[in-house]
């Protein structure tokens, strides 16, 4: 039996001799690459450093920066991280400050409930509601030379409305080197976005966005801009023949 033993021993021992650590580990030389989710907002994908297709900021500009809401991806509501094309650097577009969130405060700013009261210097809109509440939604306003107030009614409302711009601003624009076209069907191009609230007989409106990140600053002709589903709240909640305060 010890001659049938110590010849397989001996096989063994060298065999094993043969497997050095750098031999054991060739089999994971090239390593599969790492598939990155779709869902770049997860917060496990955004926790992989240098994970294909996300840029990552300087660490001292991330922590200048406030920390803002994530988007959501729904029908009336508009995705402001911009899609990966093949074989280009994610480009991340900012978004939108969560004090210009809806929210319920308090207001005593005298207006009867219903009254949409718009504050063009914080950029903010109020719903007037009973018990001194308000309804309170960030929104964009006029940039410097397109400040306007007024007190008006809503004349009209509708859904994803098709957009005319003004001559004046067709020409404006041009003179910029950007043309507009003098025609735009309603959908998710168009600036006027998902809703608009027709302000009096004058050209503004209160309307949606494509450009969410634009909210909370001075940024329009003189309309009143909303996100998406801010404005799908709002025209849900007011009547034509609604009071509108631009102050």
């Amino acid at each position: 039996m010890n001659r049938v033993l110590f010849p397989l021993l001996g096989a063994m021992a060298v065999l094993a001799a043969g497997v050095t650590p750098s031999n054991a580990q060739d089999r994971y030389a090239d390593r599969p690459p790492v598939m990155v989710s779709p869902d770049l907002s997860a917060p496990w994908v955004l926790q992989l450093g240098h994970a294909p297709g996300i840029v990552r900021q300087n660490r001292s500009v991330v922590q200048q920066r406030p920390r803002y809401a994530q988007p959501q991806a729904q029908p009336d509501r508009v995705q402001t991280a911009a899609v990966q094309a093949p074989g280009k650097r994610m480009l991340m577009r900012p978004q939108i400050n969560p004090i210009y969130l809806p929210q319920e405060v308090a207001y005593d700013g005298g207006q009867k409930p219903g009254t949409i009261v718009i504050d063009t210097t914080q950029n903010f809109l109020y719903l007037v509601e009973k018990n001194g509440k308000a309804r309170r939604y960030g929104v964009g306003t006029g940039k410097p030379g397109f400040e306007w107030s007024g007190t008006h009614k809503i004349t009209n409302k509708r859904i994803w409305p098709d957009w005319r711009p003004p001559s004046e601003m067709i020409k404006r624009e041009a003179a910029k080197g950007r043309y507009l076209p003098t025609y735009l069907a309603g959908g998710i191009e168009n600036p006027l976005g998902a809703r608009a609230l027709y302000i009096g007989t004058t050209e503004y409106r209160i309307h949606g966005t494509n450009q969410p990140w634009t909210i909370g600053g001075a940024v329009s002709s003189g309309c009143i801009r909303m996100r998406n589903e801010d404005v799908v709240d709002l025209y849900e909640r007011v009547n034509v023949g609604t009071t509108v305060e631009v102050i």
